[in-house]
Parts: structure tokens; C-alpha cells; sequence
């Protein structure tokens, strides 16, 4: 398993990096919190270096080659890639899931924007109901209905960060705002982008995408009962917390141009109370009918990855193309600095 030190490592980079779910992963057993503190401690790094370094395409392309080695039980010197490469002997972690998240950080790279909300949720699917699904890999959980829903948490939670990082991605020349409700609008995404305002059409874009993540959180509910028992109160309360952010956005008025939403230390005391309380409650109701409702579109070649344990998958074509594409970029960069 996880070698003590690496565990520190990760702790410590969760514990400065993501607030919000370092306090859900407190109420997690050990046995999925040191394995999830470790995972999200890989993905987080991964996020970082595409997300805010100059060189994008590098970043990603740097990645492929960790995942590659990760897989070949031969990884980097590193503590988050030793603890990640201990995940995946230890619970079989299907390729395909950190191969999604791989191809949304190279979406990032590339600067893709989206024309619809299927698109964002295409997007929210790699980076964040990838992750949702390696969780329950974590857990043991293959059962497709539970990964469907766990899927649904992931996305409704990317939904609600982009609400809520909306003028700060406009700043960095990035934006998730689907394309036609802009253009619905009469607002030309370039000129949003060299002055983002908040808005009355803005803000309501960003109510949109919280209405779309509130109705994937309701749904997610169902398949939290799905989970081992010990692991219930840890997943209520990042669902919780999660929303929690969407509710602070609606307080600010939709607008997250001017301001950027933040929760308080005793808010999330309440919620992970409240995750108690419901996780208690869920363990004594029948269950949810919704357990069964189909996944999204968008998801289910996660939830059929994760559902048939398919461990050492080729990556597939649309991958291969995209990292074909930034391995061009970069060399196109390479050599236009050597002529300088």
C-alpha cells in the first residue's frame, strides 16, 4: 500500500489545495480516506501544473508519460506518483478513469470552449466525474446504477465551480460558459473576455449552470445509500459543502465577476453535522427509485469503464488526436525559440 511518508505528502498538499474536500475526507474511514487523499493529491498536482503554468502542452504531455509509468509499475520519484501507482495495484484502477482526466487537462491546454451544456458536462465529465468514479473504485463499488450517480456528484460539482470561478477564468482567458447561450445573448465571447461585467445576462448563465448542478446533486443523493455504510457521511458532506458554494453564489447575486464565492470554517462544520444526520437517516429509508436513472450521456464511458474493471485499456482515438495535436504544438514552440 501507500508508503507513510508519500500519505504525509499528499496530506499536506490536499490540506493547502482543497479545502473543501479535505474537510469532507475527514469523515471518510480510513481505509478510503488514505487511498482518496493520495488520489486527489495526484489530480490536484496535475490540475496545478496545466492550469498555471506557461507551459500547457508540456504539462499535459508530461502527465501522459506519468500515467504511463504509473501504470507500468515503474513510477516517477515522486511521493504523489509512488502513492498513485500503490492505488492502482492495490484496487485495480481502471485506465480509462485518469485517461479522462488526462484528456479534460488537455481540453484546458488547448483552450477548448464549449457550444453547449452537454459540451461543459462533456467536460465536467474527465475532470471531475472521473474522479468521482475512481472514488468508488476506492471504495470497492462497481456497481454501474451507484457509478451513474457518483458520476452525477462529480459534474454537478464542476458545474458549481465554474459558476463560481467565472470572472476569475474570464481573467485567465478562459471560459466554460457555453457558447450559444452567449450568443442567445448578443454577447460576443471575445469581447467578454477582454471586459468581463456581471452582467443581468451573465448572472443568469451562471443561475443556469447552478440550477443544472442542483438537479445533479438531487440526483446524486440516491446512489450515496449505494455506498459502504462507513463512507456515507464523507460523500454527504462534499455533496454538501459542494452545494454549499452554489448557495453562496446566489447570495452574491450570481456574480462571480466581481467577487469570488468562499464558505466559512463553521458553514462547514454544519454541513459535515448535517452529513451525519442524513448519512444516519439514509441507512433506515427504502431505496430511491432515481438509483436507476440512466447516466448522463456524457458519463456512461465512465461508468462502463469503472463497471467492467477494464484496468489496462488502450487509450482511445480521440485521446491519441489531442495528444498528438499539443505533442505539434510543443515542438512547433521548441523550434520556433531555437530560431529566435
Amino acid at each position: 500500500m501507500i508508503r507513510a511518508d508519500d500519505l504525509d505528502h499528499c496530506r499536506a498538499a490536499i490540506r493547502t489545495g482543497s479545502l473543501s474536500f479535505h474537510a469532507a475526507s475527514k469523515l471518510l474511514p480510513r481505509s478510503v480516506r488514505d487511498p482518496a487523499l493520495a488520489l486527489y493529491a495526484f489530480c490536484r498536482l496535475a490540475d496545478d501544473e496545466v492550469d498555471e503554468g506557461d507551459e500547457k502542452a508540456s504539462a499535459v504531455l508530461t502527465l501522459r508519460d506519468r500515467l504511463d509509468l504509473a501504470y507500468a509499475g515503474t513510477p516517477r520519484n515522486a511521493p504523489e506518483d509512488r502513492a498513485f501507482a500503490a492505488i492502482i495495484e492495490e484496487f485495480d484502477m481502471p485506465r480509462a478513469l485518469p485517461e479522462a482526466l488526462l484528456e479534460g487537462l488537455a481540453w484546458d491546454a488547448t483552450g477548448r470552449r464549449y457550444d453547449t451544456l452537454s459540451g461543459v458536462r462533456d467536460y465536467s465529465a474527465r475532470v471531475a466525474a472521473a474522479v468521482g468514479a475512481m472514488m468508488c473504485v476506492l471504495m470497492r463499488v462497481r456497481d454501474a446504477d451507484a457509478l451513474a450517480r457518483a458520476c452525477d456528484l462529480g459534474v454537478a460539482m464542476q458545474l458549481t465551480n465554474i459558476a463560481r470561478d467565472v470572472g476569475e477564468d474570464a481573467r485567465a482567458g478562459r471560459l466554460f460558459l457555453p457558447t450559444d447561450w452567449m450568443e442567445e445573448a448578443g454577447i460576443d465571447p471575445e469581447n467578454f473576455l477582454r471586459e468581463p461585467l456581471p452582467t443581468e445576462d451573465i448572472r443568469r448563465m451562471i443561475a443556469r449552470l447552478l440550477a443544472e448542478a442542483d438537479r445533479l446533486y438531487l440526483r446524486s443523493q440516491a446512489g450515496i445509500a449505494a455506498l459502504p455504510r462507513s463512507a456515507r457521511m464523507g460523500i454527504w458532506a462534499a455533496r454538501l459543502i459542494y452545494a454549499g458554494i452554489g448557495t453562496q453564489v446566489r447570495r452574491q447575486g450570481c456574480d462571480s465577476i466581481t467577487m469570488r464565492a468562499h464558505t466559512s470554517k463553521a458553514q462547514k462544520l454544519g454541513w459535515m453535522a448535517q452529513a451525519t444526520a442524513r448519512s444516519a437517516l439514509s441507512s433506515l429509508m427504502p431505496r430511491s427509485a432515481v438509483i436507476y436513472a440512466p447516466a448522463l450521456p456524457e458519463v456512461a464511458f465512465l461508468v462502463d469503464a469503472a463497471a467492467r474493471s477494464q484496468v489496462r485499456t488502450g487509450r482511445s482515438a480521440a485521446l491519441l488526436s489531442i495528444l498528438a495535436d499539443l505533442k505539434a504544438q510543443e515542438s512547433a514552440l521548441g523550434t520556433r525559440g531555437q530560431g529566435a
